[in-house]
């Protein structure tokens, strides 16, 4: 059962989600700006998120859908901090997106890693605003998505 206060809370989170998600796709299909693997990655809670909102509207029932909602934002939460972290350099990113040091290669090894290196790394930043880059903003927004989530479930009654 949802109360209408859950239900609204929950239709706002994937409504917020789903903004984020078309806010990626023009900034990529739009703007030209490609995303790497890590913004990828993020995306995934966002459309599970939006998903979960859509299963709240058809059935009413938004206590099981808060909770994996705001599971999917904690993770995407964790995912932008993560790569705010590996843009920033604070710790290495993985090794399929990011470029290691190039220090006591050979041209030939130096020559191997420019070849194996991705197209769009994940330890550069590609937008910023304000001083906040893609990921310190999913990191933010995921964050208010998430209490938006356990606001659904903490208003839900009990089926």
């Amino acid at each position: 059962m949802t109360t209408k206060l859950s239900r609204l809370a929950a239709l706002t989170a994937g409504a917020g989600s789903l903004a984020l998600l078309l806010g990626a796709f023009a900034f990529q299909y739009v703007g030209g700006l490609s995303p790497c693997p890590m913004c990828l990655w993020q995306r995934w809670p966002h459309a599970l998120g939006a998903l979960l909102a859509v299963a709240v509207a058809a059935t009413g029932i938004a206590r099981l859908p808060a909770i994996l909602g705001a599971a999917a934002m904690a993770v995407s939460t964790g995912l932008g901090v993560f790569h705010s972290g590996v843009e920033r350099g604070w710790w290495e990113g993985p090794n399929t997106c990011t470029s290691g040091p190039i220090g006591g290669l050979t041209p030939d090894q130096l020559m191997d890693q420019i070849m194996a290196a991705p197209l769009v790394r994940c330890d550069e930043i590609a937008w910023e605003m304000f001083g906040l880059t893609m990921p310190n903003y999913n990191a933010l927004i995921s964050l208010a998505l998430m209490a938006l989530w356990i606001a659904a479930f903490r208003t839900a009654r009990r089926g």
